[in-house]
């Protein structure tokens, strides 16, 4: 199975996460599907009345230096340790 075919499998997973999975852990999924999809942040950054969006936007911005393939790769381990944890509660 190749890198994105990998992905694509967990990406489908992040779905079926705990809704008790914290924002914290939300928003590193969000940034790095973002960044392995569309790559760097390619809009202006939200008004700051608009909470959530700003987050999702900042936590994107964090990971802009990575490859699509790093980010790939990281969001495959962020939603195996997702599991893990929400296996063992």
């Amino acid at each position: 199975m190749g890198l994105q075919e990998e992905f694509e499998e967990y990406a489908e997973k992040a779905k079926t996460l705990p809704d008790s999975t914290s924002n914290e852990n939300k928003l590193i999924l969000y940034a790095l599907y973002k960044q392995a999809t569309v790559g760097p942040v390619n809009t202006s950054r939200p008004s700051m009345f608009n909470m959530r969006d700003k987050a999702k936007w900042d936590a994107w911005k964090a990971v802009e230096g990575k490859s699509k393939e790093e980010a790939m790769n990281d969001y495959i381990t962020k939603v195996k340790q997702l599991q893990e944890e929400a296996a063992s509660s």
